[in-house]
């Protein structure tokens, strides 16, 4: 099948995009509300772009009626936010805080999910995660004719849970990405999990 992307329309393009780039990591973002209660949105638009400073960057659309997003109002406003990687067994809840809220509702109340203390971090972090990225504002960028705005963050802080870290002898950290076990994006109302993992050291 030849696809011309020039002939498609802007969700066919999305479609052709998010079942052909694949499996995409989540960006599972908490941010905070002017009325203090906590934003939950999920963004398969993401990764890491730079190590000096260590930015992150996820693209984030519009409401369906056009209007900005909530995790984007909140960020420029306030500054800081926490991306975590989704588990398994957190997949449920990933889409479910992917619903369209009123403005000021909380995803993290509506699946009803428990939060802790973040060291570093004026948020919290979600309790069931295994990892979690504190991040401030770095800047953002409009793009395309949505426009989509490309959140870029710098990490302040790394959460890990100590089921998934060690140190080797080295002092190097060693995650193990099966204990994180993550969940993958792929089109339509699909996520991939881990089956084998390939270990292909490159040629000095």
């Amino acid at each position: 099948m030849d696809i011309n992307v020039s002939e498609l329309s802007k969700n066919q393009t999305y479609f052709a995009l998010t079942q052909t780039v694949l499996p995409r990591p989540v960006a599972w973002v908490l941010s905070e509300h002017d009325n203090g209660k906590l934003n939950l949105a999920p963004f398969s638009y993401f990764t890491p772009v730079c190590s000096d400073p260590p930015l992150v960057m996820f693209s984030v659309g519009h409401k369906p009626d056009g209007s900005p997003k909530d995790t984007w109002r909140n960020i420029v406003e306030r500054k800081d936010f926490v991306i975590h990687l989704a588990q398994r067994e957190l997949a449920a809840e990933v889409t479910r805080s992917a619903r369209t809220l009123p403005a000021g509702e909380s995803e993290v109340e509506m699946c009803e999910l428990d939060t802790v203390a973040f060291e570093g971090s004026r948020l919290p972090r979600l309790a069931g995660a295994r990892v979690a990225f504190s991040c401030e504002l770095f800047k953002t960028e409009e793009i395309g004719e949505g426009p989509q705005h490309l959140v870029f963050g710098r990490i302040r802080q790394i959460w890990l849970d100590d089921e998934v870290a060690s140190v080797d002898d080295k002092g190097r950290l060693k995650v193990d990405a099966r204990q994180i076990d993550p969940v993958g994006r792929l089109g339509g109302s699909e996520y991939v999990t881990f089956g084998d993992i390939l270990d292909i050291p490159r040629d000095a």
